[in-house]
């Protein structure tokens, strides 16, 4: 045996009360869309800093099997323009070389950002953070077994991403040096 479930009529309203509801039904769309609005922003600065993270990342270990043309590409857009205190680079084509060639003067390094401050504005974004990067030469053939002199510097990156087809990219960026401690990359202080 079927049983069925009465039928109830859904409730025409009039007046004041078709008013009230058509009211609240606006507002819990316009608050829907707010939401949709704020949780796209924090997608976006969620995805901006991992980016950032990953090129932090990268700058220690993209060449760790041996030279890595293809990284750039997941962390820049095809124009991007890069500027440091070594040198300055525009355009993919180079990138990973620029990279490999600065790291080559020394051992090892290790990079560090925090405090990663993202500004929207539609696809695009103005990004700065703090960072610290300790730079290990190497050996002295004297003593080939003990770790080298250290260089460390700090300052902040700053520069733009732009949302791409495949997602957050960097078009500009650059480093600002504001104190360094150790022999430079050819042994003299740099400050």
């Amino acid at each position: 045996m079927t049983t069925v479930a009465p039928h109830h009529p859904t409730p025409v309203l009039t007046g004041a009360a078709a008013g009230q509801d058509t009211t609240a039904a606006h507002a819990l769309a316009d608050e829907v869309a707010a939401l949709r609005r704020e949780v796209r922003d924090l997608r976006d600065r969620a995805e901006i800093s991992d980016l950032i993270g990953r090129y932090t990342v990268l700058l220690d270990t993209q060449d760790e099997d041996g030279f890595d043309g293809t990284w750039p590409a997941s962390v820049f857009t095809d124009d991007v323009r890069l500027h440091f205190p070594i040198g300055v680079h525009e355009g993919i084509p180079g990138v990973a070389e620029f990279h490999y060639r600065a790291k080559l003067r020394f051992d090892r390094t290790i990079h560090l950002s925090s405090n990663h401050a993202v500004r929207l504005d539609g696809d695009r974004a103005r990004v700065r953070c703090h960072m610290h990067a300790t730079h290990v030469h190497h050996p002295s053939p004297e003593a080939p077994d003990r770790i080298g002199a250290l260089f460390a510097i700090g300052g902040h990156g700053e520069g733009e991403a732009v949302r791409t087809p495949r997602g957050w990219r960097i078009r500009e960026w650059g480093f600002h040096l504001t104190w360094a401690d150790g022999p430079g990359p050819d042994g003299t202080p740099v400050l």
